[in-house]
């Protein structure tokens, strides 16, 4: 933690030095440059104000697959939504008590295109950067993102940014995610450390583009297995000697997991032909190389009896390890007439298991899944008057793994408030590793499998209107589904493979209605398991309504937002989740739901600053028994005040 601070501090303070006058001059004379275009009759004042502001969109934000976007301080109900932990709109999630655990889910979308199995632990992947998680930068002038929010007694959260161009042509910027929650209920301390640096640089002529980054990052969970069934009767019927949550007995104290994690990426990029004022050819070849590393660790002193035999009296540490390195060659070719044309050819290795075989029952469990893969894939888009066509696919052509996928899609825009798109897809790919190898300290918890690919095929339509909302319909079909149940006369969950189909359709309507000041924010979705509902468990309704007003106050030196916001789904076998695969399994005896999440906030914006209040599950404090959980034996949290906000500095 100290050498990152160091090193945080370092970068920050040489490059403050490195901005000199000169360049930061030159990147001013480009904006007024650029505004000297401008024919209106404020072009002098906003010349002038450039002089001393840059612009916001010039502050850009660029995706791996080089979408850009540009930093964006306003306050929104959006904004809301995205305030938690994830950084990201939780509608379909539902947060364990304390900050940093896993999320239960209440719907599921199917949009991976990747063909190579992804690391077991899933549940707990949620706050774990991947490739397409890291960002690069282009900015005028040393841009700093904090922010901050209060966590669940003695800890808090902070996520940090800072990026800074020493010259048009280069960029750095670096990271981080730290959180420390030790929780209301015994032995469920969060504490994650998420460290990342990203770099991005051209020549001057725009021929020769490289992007890399690296990250480190470790999440460390204490387990509890959950309330005992004595503890869970006394948190329904709201017993007042035990609102202290910290009375109510859990299944046991000593266990944690540790999910660890190192990556280093790098792209080269070099433009044949580049697009000018005349031409809209550009030709590109380029490679992306990457080296990853990811550790998965479950400890605990004492055996739980209620998980079977275990091989160790004492001390059980297992770790599961994965190194992944790829290697991708591509080209892309644009045309203003041809549209977009990509293709690669991607070569994979990739090293999953344990230290030791395993002779179980007579069967031997091997420590290792390791292998090669060539892959083959392309892409094509073009917009031509409003319409969008675009299709990808790739193909695994050898290893020992098979998979595939396909896609295609068409939208159009009637106007810039009106657009509409289908989209279909099919895959084809192993399930993850937890699925097919898995060895643990206790004797139920080792396996390994030779399962079927797991096939998938989606159909996704959307409409969106700024009179009339938005509303998506998706379908997914699923062969061959790999999931993880309790078998009759078992005691902990084991892999499956569901030998029928599982149909999945989900329908999801936003509409935002505004009176004056006021605004009604609704956000409903409806969804179906048509067959294969045994193994596929999700609410049929979730809906969120936010009520709220918003204004300027003193003469619009700060803006104002502030209102209720109810969300609700209904009951429904949520999946039980199991510490020692960090993943969630099926379950059709516990129903969970039909409870109303209350929270009131306020909101607030002053200049770059947007300041949070929230008073979640403010439904508690009125009901006589709490039936509200994220998962079964995992109340969800009780009322409580939280404080945040996200601070931007534009030096």
């Amino acid at each position: 933690m100290k050498k990152i601070i160091v090193l945080l501090c370092f970068i920050y303070s040489a490059s403050l030095f490195s901005q000199v006058d000169k360049t930061l001059k030159q990147e001013k004379q480009r904006f007024v440059d650029n505004f000297a275009k401008d024919t209106s009759k404020t072009k002098k004042a906003s010349v002038k104000n450039l002089e001393n502001k840059p612009p916001i969109d010039l502050y850009k934000i660029v995706s791996l697959d080089r979408d850009t976007t540009f930093v964006d301080t306003t306050l929104t109900i959006a904004k809301d939504y995205r305030f938690n932990y994830l950084r990201k709109d939780d509608f379909e999630l539902m947060p364990f008590s304390n900050v940093g655990q896993p999320y239960s889910n209440l719907a599921y979308s199917y949009n991976r295109k990747n063909l190579i199995p992804f690391f077991g632990a899933r549940a707990r992947h949620y706050s774990y950067k991947e490739l397409d998680d890291v960002y690069y930068y282009e900015v005028p002038t040393p841009l700093t993102e904090l922010y901050f929010k209060t966590a669940f007694q003695q800890g808090q959260q902070l996520d940090a940014m800072f990026t800074v161009n020493t010259s048009r042509q280069f960029n750095i910027a670096v990271g981080y995610k730290g959180v420390r929650s030790l929780g209301a209920y015994q032995h469920i301390l969060t504490s994650t450390d998420n460290f990342w640096a990203s770099t991005a640089y051209h020549t001057k002529n725009e021929k020769y583009f490289v992007r890399a980054h690296l990250t480190s990052q470790d999440i460390l969970n204490e387990e509890n297995g959950g309330l005992n069934q004595n503890s869970i009767q006394l948190f329904v019927d709201d017993n007042p000697e035990f609102r202290d949550r910290g009375r109510l007995d859990v299944n046991y104290e000593d266990a944690e997991t540790l999910l660890k994690g190192n990556r280093f990426f790098i792209e080269n990029e070099y433009r044949f032909i580049k697009p000018d004022t005349t031409s809209k050819t550009a030709l590109v070849i380029g490679n992306q190389t990457y080296y990853e590393i990811k550790r998965f660790t479950f400890k605990q002193d004492t055996p739980f009896e209620d998980y079977g035999v275990s091989y160790k009296p004492s001390n059980l540490d297992k770790k599961t390890s994965l190194d992944k390195f790829t290697s991708r060659f591509y080209t892309r070719f644009s045309n203003g007439i041809l549209g977009k044309i990509s293709g690669y050819l991607e070569y994979s290795s990739y090293d999953y298991g344990y230290n030791s075989v395993l002779l179980l029952n007579n069967q031997t469990i091997n420590n290792k899944l390791k292998g090669t893969t060539v892959q083959l894939g392309g892409r094509y888009q073009k917009n031509y008057k409003g319409f969008e066509l675009s299709g990808e696919g790739s193909l695994l052509l050898s290893g020992d793994l098979t998979g595939n996928y396909l896609s295609g899609k068409a939208g159009y825009s009637f106007d810039k408030d009106n657009y509409i798109e289908a989209k279909i897809s099919i895959k084809s790919a192993a399930p993850n590793f937890n699925f097919l190898l898995h060895q643990s300290d206790y004797v139920n918890f080792n396996w390994q499998n030779s399962f079927n690919n797991v096939k998938q095929q989606i159909v996704y339509f959307k409409l969106q209107s700024k009179k009339y909302g938005a509303i998506s319909a998706t379908y997914t079909g699923i062969d061959d589904f790999a999931y993880f149940a309790i078998k009759p006369n078992d005691s902990t969950p084991t892999p499956q493979q569901y030998n029928s189909r599982v149909n999945y359709l989900k329908i999801k309507a936003e509409k935002e209605f505004k009176y004056k000041k006021f605004a009604l924010t609704n956000t409903v979705m409806y969804q179906q398991v048509v067959t294969g509902e045994e193994v596929f468990n999700v609410p049929q309704l979730i809906t969120r309504n936010s009520f709220y007003y918003q204004d300027h106050w003193f003469k619009k030196a700060l803006f104002l937002q502030t209102g209720v916001t109810l969300k609700y789904f209904t009951a429904f076998n949520m999946n039980a989740y199991q510490p020692i695969l960090g993943e969630f399994y099926v379950q059709n005896t516990e129903e969970i739901g039909g409870f109303p999440l209350l929270s009131v906030f306020f909101n607030a914006k002053v200049r770059q600053t947007r300041i949070y209040f929230k008073y979640e599950n403010l439904t508690s404090l009125f009901s006589n028994k709490k039936e509200y959980f994220s998962a079964p034996g995992y109340p969800y949290r009780d009322g409580v005040l939280r404080f945040g906000l996200v601070w931007n500095f534009f030096l």
